[in-house]
């Protein structure tokens, strides 16, 4: 594992990234005292989008009855109390 102070890390943060990214571990120090270690990120499984579900899902919703949000908001004010 490579060992920088801050100010050695600070000058060469790409290129230390790019290690990190290659699987190698850096440690950064502060007066010779280890503070932080950059190490490779876990990689985030994907979550996909389903869109059919989605849409079957908001079809079924009480208020989706066909009309358009113009007589929604309509029907909304006559049974409002001002």
């Amino acid at each position: 594992m490579r060992s920088l102070n801050v100010a050695q890390a600070k000058a060469r943060l790409s290129a230390l990234l790019d290690a990190v990214e290659s699987g190698e571990d850096v440690q950064i120090t502060r007066r010779g005292v280890p503070v932080a270690r950059l190490t490779r990120a876990a990689e985030q499984p994907g979550v996909g989008f389903d869109l059919d579900a989605f849409l079957a899902t908001t079809t079924e919703q009480p208020f989706h009855n066909g009309s358009d949000a113009s007589a929604l908001l309509q029907e909304l004010r006559e049974g409002a109390r001002y």
